[in-house]
């Protein structure tokens, strides 16, 4: 069976063009501290590039941003042909001891919203820190992976494993990644990034 003038008119998926990636996120994707070139974003996409993975990479990383914050600039954040969000969004909350039901809904907003306009998301954990008390924990760490769950979309349960209260892979502060823990950040994330990115591939197609 021959083509018809209307399937030959349709532009097939190119598998070799670059996935239009944003990191929306605080000071830890935005590079604290850092250069540019030393940020997550932009180490991400070069341990994806060796594995010839192609992304156009926007840093939409705010410092001191929290979740509230990342769902009001959302819109201008994430540009029009934004085929993937890595969404690292909640350490701020966490650090200030927001309402738990706060930073969920302002989660939950973001996510629906990339979704409505075809936009595939990766949720990444957050953990709160012990000073706010167990039961505070317990509400906040809860969050990701039940929106991971209600809302369809992968999760990366903690994304400062490996680096998170590890005094040489921290800055001074002890709160935000030096380049080292950077590099352990992406080396950790990598494989779940990769079957995020398999996946949008995979819809191309």
């Amino acid at each position: 069976m021959t083509a018809g003038p209307a399937t030959a008119q349709t532009s097939p998926p190119q598998p070799g063009k670059p996935i239009k990636m944003v990191v929306l996120g605080d000071s830890l994707s935005a590079g604290f501290g850092l250069g540019g070139s030393e940020a997550f974003p932009a180490r991400l996409q070069k341990a994806l590039e060796s594995k010839g993975i192609k992304v156009d990479m926007i840093n939409a990383g705010v410092s001191g941003d929290t979740t509230s914050g990342g769902r009001e600039r959302l819109d201008w954040s994430v540009p029009d042909g934004t085929e993937a969000v890595i969404l690292e969004l909640g350490a701020n909350d966490a650090l200030r001891g927001i309402d738990p039901n706060v930073t969920r809904s302002a989660l939950s907003d973001i996510i629906t919203r990339l979704k409505a306009r075809k936009i595939a998301v990766l949720l990444c954990g957050m953990l709160a820190p012990p000073n706010y008390g167990a039961e505070y924990a317990a509400r906040f760490n809860a969050i990701y992976p039940e929106l991971s769950k209600s809302l369809d979309v992968p999760l990366y349960p903690f994304f400062l494993e490996g680096v998170a209260a590890e005094a040489k892979l921290n800055q001074a502060d002890g709160i935000h990644p030096t380049v080292e823990g950077v590099d352990i950040i992406v080396k950790n994330i990598l494989p779940t990034v990769e079957a995020f990115v398999g996946t949008i591939s995979g819809q191309r197609s």
